[in-house]
């Protein structure tokens, strides 16, 4: 396998990503956002969870996962090595957090799907969006929504702030960054097959006739999806079909779009290039430069958010008892 010492993620970051990314960021109340998720929320209680319910992997537990695991992290060039996780799970799904303490999660599912190669695309995707800085963004749009639609205006001052229009943002950026994580797989694996087998079993994989699954059928899926462009209202419909026309937004691009990318970058001179060791060094420092609290400053935080909370709170109380006098 290679490996691309010293490697920037702007070498392989996808211009879409680079581009959603810049327009989540120039939208207003971004930046509040920002600074209120330093001041709520930190990555620690869901690293604590994990310690708690799933399985550390390290050399003595899942050594072959383990070994696997630390080989992308080298050819990433990914340093302090992350923290991996395996969930028991049936559901073929894996995604990565933190900041600080960047982990990835792997289900169960994905250990029971896959084979070791396409086991090896999924870690080198997911540590490609810690290698890119993508996580922390990721925790951000979660909390972003979820405080919005969950609470309204008692967001800690951000519900005025979390516009449509952000969230729409929030998505679009989400699924633009899978396209940057497809391309470290691609470059850690260094076979197209290979990561293209990895989505396909991913969509729609079964264990039991996993025989009957041909990635050439899967690839010509991709190719008839794209030929619906040529009708502009099927635009529109896969427009809607991303964006909650089912009730709910898409946080990452039909496997058969991503095939496609994945498919034209293969082929790029760029992709060639970083092949031959001619890349980008000095590895960025992530999307969001957020600085780390200390012990004391976290303890101090969570005791004004006690007090704020405690004051809306109050102030509901009394509104509630000055309405329910006559």
């Amino acid at each position: 396998m290679p490996t691309y010492k010293g490697i920037s993620s702007e070498a392989f970051r996808h211009p879409l990503d680079r581009q959603a990314e810049e327009a989540l960021r120039n939208l207003p109340g971004f930046n509040l956002i920002a600074r209120k998720f330093v001041e709520f929320v930190y990555e620690r209680p869901q690293l604590v969870y994990l310690m708690g319910n799933a399985i550390q992997v390290g050399p003595r537990q899942y050594s072959t996962i383990y070994q696997m695991f630390r080989e992308c992290v080298r050819d990433l060039d990914i340093y302090p090595e992350p923290t991996l996780f395996v969930a028991q799970n049936p559901e073929a799904n894996s995604y990565a957090l933190g900041q600080e303490n960047p982990y990835i999660l792997i289900n169960t599912g994905i250990l029971d799907l896959l084979d070791q190669g396409e086991i090896r695309a999924v870690l080198a995707h997911e540590l490609g969006h810690i290698k890119c800085g993508h996580t922390i963004l990721i925790q951000m749009a979660m909390w972003a929504m979820s405080a919005a639609s969950a609470l309204g205006e008692m967001t800690f001052g951000i519900g005025n702030f979390v516009s449509q229009a952000l969230i729409y943002a929030f998505f679009e950026w989400r699924r633009k960054a899978e396209l940057t994580a497809d391309r470290a797989a691609l470059l850690v694996i260094d076979d197209l097959n290979t990561v293209m087998s990895s989505m396909m079993k991913v969509s729609g994989g079964s264990i039991k006739y996993a025989h009957e699954c041909s990635l050439q059928e899967f690839i010509k899926q991709s190719e008839n999806y794209h030929s619906l462009d040529e009708n502009g209202m099927n635009q529109v419909y896969k427009f809607l079909l991303y964006n909650g026309a089912q009730g709910m937004m898409l946080g990452h691009p039909f496997p058969v779009e991503r095939l496609r990318y994945l498919q034209e970058w293969s082929v790029s001179e760029q992709y060639q290039q970083i092949r031959q060791g001619n890349y980008q060094q000095s590895p960025a420092s992530g999307a969001v430069d957020i600085t780390a609290q200390t012990a004391s400053q976290e303890a101090e935080t969570l005791r004004r958010q006690i007090e704020e909370l405690q004051q809306q709170i109050n102030k509901i109380k009394k509104s509630d008892n000055f309405n329910d006098n006559p």
